[in-house]
């Protein structure tokens, strides 16, 4: 699809971004807190969330995600300046602090009414979309018992098929292969990976009417097999390597043993590269936006050490983070969707063949996979 950008720099209707996120840790004494946030309802001991937080203490207890989230909104703020478009940027966590409620109410109490909200997962899905929404109707809910006015929030569209996306990806990819030995770099294969999911939850992954639901594995896997592809392209063209073999790959499985998940995980593909004669594999984390704790434990602690395990040469790949132009995509992202609230003919800027992403989830999309619950930002 042809790249168009949206010239005007108006947010209106909307007087305000947040940024929101998953959250983490910041020592030690916050990791079980933290977890129990996230597992909240699910009546995890906090003997096991001890145990699994062992990934967050080999780290001084310390996630990296929310200083790269510092990172991501100081480029928002500094893109949107530069550019003349004056909309104020706000950053909340759906499990620790600045946890989002709190920045909703501050959001309230300084007068902003109509807000769009940046999630920080690019793709369809209960947990990158659904499940953000649903944090921030609970959020309304108590921000409206607490008898504050109310807000509208508006959900930017995915975007993993932006360019302000997919292009740092392309050279943090080249830059990876480039720390590979001269001897393997070109007959290195590449292994895009994203976070593992149960299997019924990536099938019924994006809207209805969606025609990635008729694939197997629903708009969740659609939406990444495209990343790919396009990574993969470039790539292929940029170092005139055309055959280098890819594929998506899993990490991160969390779930019970008996509940199917997406498959292979890293590391098991690692060991059948190996085993198919693999002489390098450069790992691609396209289902991250930033190098948080499931990329440095999962790929860089533990895939890392599978490979040297296996004596073969790995090397990972940065993600977009707060690339400047994954910034930019952003306040395009921000100024298509004023545009559309203001009933202006919009122009959408997206790669690969699928096209732009809706702007506004149904009501059945992603659904929740334990019991249906209120999500905000839907028709």
């Amino acid at each position: 699809m042809p790249e168009t950008r949206t010239a005007t720099t108006d947010p209106a209707p909307y007087d305000a971004l947040l940024l929101l996120s998953f959250g983490g840790p910041e020592g030690p004494e916050d990791v079980v807190p933290f977890l129990e946030n996230v597992t909240r309802g699910r009546g995890i001991p906090k003997e096991r969330l001890a145990e699994v937080g062992k990934h967050y203490f080999l780290f001084g207890g310390v996630s990296p995600i929310n200083e790269q989230n510092r990172e991501l909104l100081a480029a928002l703020r500094k893109d949107f300046a530069d550019h003349g478009l004056d909309l104020p940027v706000h950053w909340g966590n759906r499990n620790w602090a600045p946890y989002l409620v709190d920045t909703l109410r501050e959001m309230a109490d300084e007068g902003h009414r109509r807000v769009l909200v940046l999630a920080t997962s690019a793709y369809a899905g209960y947990s990158g979309c659904r499940q953000y929404r649903e944090n921030l109707a609970d959020a309304l809910a108590q921000l409206a018992a607490e008898g504050r006015p109310e807000l509208t929030v508006d959900k930017l569209r995915h975007f993993y098929n932006h360019p302000g996306f997919i292009r740092p990806m392309i050279d943090a990819t080249l830059a990876a292969l480039a720390e590979l030995p001269d001897e393997v770099r070109d007959h290195a294969r590449l292994a895009f990976t994203t976070h593992s999911i149960p299997t019924a939850m990536a099938e019924t992954s994006g809207a209805p009417d969606d025609p990635a639901r008729g694939t197997p594995g629903g708009a969740y896997v659609a939406q990444h097999l495209e990343v790919a592809g396009l990574i993969a392209a470039a790539v292929a063209e940029r170092t005139g390597v055309a055959d280098r073999p890819w594929e998506l790959v899993y990490q991160s499985r969390s779930g019970a043993p008996h509940i199917p998940w997406l498959e292979p995980d890293i590391c098991d593909h690692l060991e059948a590269q190996r085993a198919d004669g693999a002489e390098a594999v450069v790992m691609v984390p396209i289902g991250f936006v930033s190098d948080h704790m499931e990329v440095k434990y999962d790929l860089d602690t533990e895939a890392v050490a599978k490979a040297a395990e296996l004596g073969l040469p790995v090397a990972r790949a940065a993600t977009v983070g707060a690339d400047p132009r994954f910034a930019a995509a952003v306040r395009e992202l921000v100024l298509e969707r004023a545009a559309a609230g203001r009933g202006e003919p919009v122009s959408r800027c997206a790669l690969g063949t699928s096209g732009p992403s809706h702007d506004v989830c149904a009501t059945a999309c992603c659904p929740n996979p334990r019991a249906p619950r209120p999500a905000a930002a839907e028709a």
